[in-house]
């Protein structure tokens, strides 16, 4: 990734923002594509993002990424809020246009039915019910996604259930919730699986989930990228189950950003994934 004065500037903020990965994503692309631009991680506090996304145009950025803790903050901050964003609750994806506004979108539902799609072509949303399990933000995102894209029914189990029904309230839909205790059950007849809590990821206990009443040709899918296989995914892949890890979403997410600042549709690749992963 190399940069000249004329060269094109995105990059992502957040507070801490060194755990991000997506400069080594989008270093990637810049390299591959030979793209005069850089994309810079920018640790910038709560107290500041205001005058931080403020004074992206102002430095010749052409738009950023936006993580935590500064998703749902980001919202207020832009002068045009895609209704998507809005559903999701939370922008990711900031642009900023030539007269210095400022467009905020949500590219996390994008991302993840790209990478179902990549991973497992032959499903569809409307293949039969999907099984969120988990009511936070990257949940809110799925159901957004599966509800946009044709599923018959989306059953939702978290462990608190006030939190599920609230969710469930706010975006409508065919969402049912199952109590936690029913979460098994709920497998019954679905077609798709998702896991969007943490559970399963490094240092976190695995996933509870007995998957016995599980169609054997349900697809599984875990959000968590870090280990790549998942207790969940190695459990459904052991029964025959088709299964997708998590890093696909992330780097799907991403596509539409770097089109919109660097001018260049990327391709999501093995090359890509071994960039992220710091691996090969």
């Amino acid at each position: 990734m190399s940069s000249t004065a004329k060269g094109r500037l995105a990059g992502v903020i957040g507070w801490p923002v060194g755990h991000s990965r997506s400069p080594q994503l989008h270093g990637h692309w810049l390299a591959r594509y030979r793209i005069d631009g850089a994309y810079v991680p920018m640790a910038v506090a709560p107290k500041r993002l205001e005058a931080a996304l403020r004074g992206l145009a102002a430095l010749g950025f052409r738009g950023c990424n936006v993580t935590v803790p500064h998703k749902e903050a980001a919202m207020a901050l832009v002068d045009e809020l895609d209704p998507l964003a809005r559903r999701i609750a939370a922008v990711n994806t900031i642009v900023a246009r030539d007269d210095g506004s400022l467009f905020g979108t949500n590219t996390d539902g994008f991302g993840f039915l790209a990478n179902l799609q990549a991973g497992a072509p032959v499903w569809s949303a409307g293949s039969g019910p999907a099984v969120v399990v988990g009511a936070g933000g990257a949940a809110r995102a799925v159901i957004v996604a599966l509800t946009d894209a044709g599923a018959p029914e989306i059953r939702l189990a978290n462990r608190t259930r006030a939190r599920a029904e609230t969710l469930a309230a706010e975006l409508g839909g065919p969402v049912t919730v199952v109590d936690w205790a029913d979460r098994a059950a709920a497998l019954d007849g679905a077609a798709l699986l998702v896991n969007t809590t943490t559970e399963g990821m490094v240092g976190r206990p695995a996933l509870d989930l007995p998957l016995d009443a599980l169609p054997a040709d349900a697809l599984v899918n875990d959000i968590v990228y870090v280990p790549l296989e998942t207790p969940l995914l190695a459990a459904a892949r052991a029964r025959g189950n088709p299964v997708v890890d998590g890093v696909g979403m992330l780097l799907h997410q991403a596509r539409p950003g770097f089109e919109a600042w660097f001018g260049m549709a990327p391709v999501v690749d093995a090359a890509l994934r071994a960039a992220v992963l710091g691996v090969g």
